[in-house]
């Protein structure tokens, strides 16, 4: 019987049209892959950042199909992420781990009053608890990139700048999506925080899809393109 290959996320025939009458995206397809690394080219304008909207499941209104693999999770990094301006660096770092979070302070109180009536709800708990955090104690604890983007964990967020980006960065790799959408992610990032990003990226486990500014020229393929219609590229 032959294999029918899984996309994490498919694509046919997709239009995007800002009214009037621009025409964005054009009759796009593609499939990516589990644990492809994809890289989305084009210049300022072009559509790279209506793409990765739409994967996202921000934009829909489209003409076409697009489609993430059931069960599948996606998370995007946008070119300027909304942070909650009323916590410290920590507490948005921590909103990428807070589903997990719940499941931990449910699972210690079920340890606490152990008994044969909610044993079937521990040991379900526990089970996504270690799909979660991959079999660490506690998620997002004592990582490289959680020790990057906190240098000051209590202060209060820049209005502009990096370290937000590191903030915005690092909530979204502790969530650790099947499927993550970067769109320029080295903005305004320090050299330091490239690197890291690269090493992170580089043993990601899911599929990851970038977009990236190239100057106007003759070998820049607009979006609707073979570049894009390919879905192929490189990170």
């Amino acid at each position: 019987m032959r294999n029918v290959i899984q996309y994490v996320f498919t694509m046919h025939r997709l239009s995007k049209v800002h009214p009037p009458d621009k025409t964005v995206l054009d009759n796009i397809t593609l499939a990516f892959l589990p644990g492809a690394k994809i890289g989305v080219l084009g210049y300022n304008g072009a559509g790279k950042s209506t793409l990765l909207r739409i994967m996202a499941g921000v934009d829909r209104e489209i003409r076409g199909d697009a489609a993430l693999a059931p069960g599948a999770s996606v998370g995007m990094l946008e070119q300027e992420p909304l942070l909650h301006e009323s916590k410290d660096v920590r507490g948005n770092v921590e909103d990428g781990v807070a589903e997990t979070k719940a499941l931990l302070d449910r699972f210690n109180e079920l340890a606490a009053n152990y008994s044969e009536e909610t044993a079937d709800e521990f040991g379900e708990i526990q089970a996504r608890i270690d799909a979660a955090t991959h079999g660490t104690s506690t998620p997002g604890s004592n990582t490289r990139w959680t020790r990057c983007a906190c240098r000051r964990a209590t202060r209060r967020l820049h209005p502009v700048g990096g370290e937000r980006r590191r903030v915005a960065l690092c909530r979204l790799l502790l969530r650790a999506p099947d499927l993550l959408l970067l769109d320029e992610p080295t903005n305004h990032l320090d050299a330091e925080s490239v690197a890291w990003l690269e090493q992170h990226l580089a043993e990601y486990k899911g599929t990851i899809a970038r977009s990236r500014t190239t100057a106007t020229s003759s070998t820049t393929s607009p979006a609707g393109s073979s570049e894009l219609d390919r879905g192929a590229g490189s990170l």
